[in-house]
C-alpha cells in the first residue's frame, strides 16, 4: 500500500516597489496569506525597489542572484512573485534560478480551483486557468515539466496544460458557452424577482471580512465560514424576512482582492454582476484590518469596473469583537453606516431595522378601505409591500401599507389586473 501525501511547497516571495508610499509592503504581507491558504510555507520574502519592474526578469540581475543563494539556504521548492508576469519574465526567471516561478495570479488560481463547489465555479475557475495558460505556452517550457504538484496544478484547468493552442481554444468556446447558458438562466430569474417586486440586496466587501457570517447571522444559510481568503466562491442566496412581512433576497459575493486580475473578473462576471442588478449594497468591512481604508478603496474600484454605481450603500463595520478601543468609523460611499460583530451577532438588529427603512423609502405609505372583492389588492401588498395594519370590517379590508410606486395606483384605486 503507498500513501498519496501532497508534497508541502517551501516559496520564497519576491515583489517590486515601483514608488515611495505604495502599498508594497502590505501587498506582500497578503501575498504570504494567499500562499499560505494555498497549503505553501514562507522561506523568505525579498523586496526591491525599482522605478518599474525589469521587463526581462521582473527584478534586477542583482536581485536574481540574491533569491538564488536564498534558495540554496532555504531549500526552498519555488518562488512567487507579487504581480502577473508576462511569458518572458517567468521564463527567464526559471532558467536562471532553475525552480518553480508562479505569481500572484496563479495562486489565486490555485485557491479557486479548490474552493468551486458547484458546477458554475467549476466552470469559471477553469475558464479562468485556460486564458492565464492561452497566453503562457510558449513561455512555460522547463518551469512546467518540473512542477510535479502543487499550487498551479490544481482544479479542472489541470489536464490541459500540455495541450496545444488549438484545443485549448476550443474548450474556452465550450466554456463561454456554457457560461452563456448560466446567465440566460440567472436573467430569466432576476426577470421573475423583478414581476414580483422582490428587492435584493448584494453582500460584498474584501475577502475574509466576514460576508459569509453575516450572512449566515441574518438568515441561518449555514453557508460556510472560515478566517481564510476566498474560503466561499460560489454565491449564495437567502430571503431575510423583516418586520410588517417584508422580505428581501440577500445575495453573497465572491470576495474582492487588491491586484485582481483583469481575466478574473471576466471570469467571473457573471457571479459578480449580481451586484450590478442588485437594489442594494451591502458593503462589509474588516473594522479590525489595518489595511481597512485601501480594501474600502478596492471594493468600489472594483465595483465602478463593474459598473455597480447610483445604488444605495449600507456599509456594516464589522469584527468589533476584535477592537480594543472603538471609535467611529464613516465611509463617505455609503447612505448609511453601522458598526456590529456578525461573529457575536452584535448589531444586527439595527441591520435588520436600517434595511426596513432603506426599504420604506422606495414606497408609498396609504390608507385604504378595500372592498372584499378587491382582496386579491391585499395578497400583492403582503408579497411586495409592508402590511402595517390590516382590519377586516362590514364595509370592507381597512389596510395601511408601504406599497412600491408601481403598485400604488392599483392599491389606491382599486383596481385589479
Amino acid at each position: 500500500m503507498h500513501e498519496n501525501k501532497e508534497i508541502e511547497e517551501r516559496v520564497i516571495l519576491v515583489g517590486v516597489s515601483e514608488q515611495e508610499g505604495d502599498d508594497a509592503e502590505d501587498s506582500m504581507e497578503e501575498l504570504k496569506e494567499l500562499v499560505q491558504t494555498a497549503g505553501a510555507s514562507v522561506e523568505g520574502t525579498v523586496l526591491q525597489k525599482l522605478t518599474r519592474r525589469h521587463p526581462a526578469t521582473y527584478v534586477g540581475s542583482g536581485k536574481v542572484q540574491e533569491i538564488r543563494e536564498l534558495l540554496m539556504m532555504t531549500d526552498a521548492t519555488g518562488v512567487v512573485c507579487d504581480d502577473e508576469l508576462s511569458p518572458a519574465q517567468m521564463r527567464n526567471l526559471a532558467d536562471l534560478l532553475d525552480t518553480k516561478v508562479m505569481d500572484r495570479t496563479l495562486v489565486i488560481l490555485d485557491i479557486f480551483a479548490r474552493r468551486a463547489a458547484t458546477s458554475e465555479g467549476k466552470i469559471q475557475v477553469e475558464l479562468a486557468q485556460l486564458r492565464y495558460e492561452m497566453t503562457r505556452l510558449t513561455g512555460y517550457g522547463r518551469s512546467m515539466s518540473r512542477l510535479g504538484g502543487g499550487i498551479g496544478t490544481r482544479g479542472p484547468g489541470e489536464k490541459k496544460l500540455e495541450t496545444d493552442r488549438r484545443v485549448i481554444a476550443g474548450r474556452i468556446s465550450q466554456l463561454k458557452r456554457e457560461l452563456e447558458q448560466v446567465r440566460q438562466h440567472r436573467e430569466v430569474n432576476r426577470s421573475r424577482r423583478l414581476r414580483a417586486n422582490q428587492p435584493v440586496a448584494a453582500i460584498v466587501g474584501y475577502t475574509n471580512a466576514g460576508k459569509s457570517t453575516l450572512l449566515n447571522a441574518l438568515t441561518d444559510a449555514d453557508v460556510l465560514e472560515w478566517d481564510a481568503l476566498f474560503a466561499t466562491l460560489d454565491p449564495t442566496t437567502r430571503l431575510l424576512t423583516l418586520s410588517g412581512r417584508q422580505e428581501l433576497l440577500l445575495t453573497d459575493t465572491v470576495g474582492f482582492i487588491r491586484k485582481l486580475p483583469h481575466h478574473l473578473i471576466e471570469a467571473f462576471r457573471s457571479t459578480l454582476e449580481e451586484a450590478k442588478y442588485a437594489d442594494y449594497i451591502i458593503h462589509v468591512v474588516d473594522a479590525s484590518n489595518p489595511q481597512m481604508e485601501k480594501q474600502m478603496y478596492i471594493v468600489y474600484e472594483t465595483l465602478r469596473e463593474l459598473g455597480v454605481e447610483g445604488k444605495p450603500v449600507l456599509t456594516l463595520f464589522n469584527k468589533q469583537d476584535l477592537i480594543s478601543e472603538r471609535e467611529a468609523l464613516h465611509d463617505a460611499r455609503a447612505d448609511r453606516t453601522l458598526h456590529i460583530s456578525a461573529k457575536n451577532r452584535e448589531g444586527l438588529e439595527a441591520v435588520k431595522e436600517t434595511l426596513e427603512a432603506m426599504l420604506r423609502e422606495n414606497k408609498i405609505f396609504m390608507e385604504r378601505l378595500l372592498p372584499y372583492n378587491q382582496a386579491g389588492i391585499v395578497a400583492k401588498i403582503r408579497t411586495s409591500g409592508e402590511l402595517v395594519a390590516e382590519e377586516y370590517r362590514a364595509e370592507g379590508i381597512f389596510i395601511q401599507a408601504y406599497v412600491p410606486r408601481s403598485l400604488y395606483h392599483l392599491a389606491a384605486f382599486g383596481e385589479e389586473t
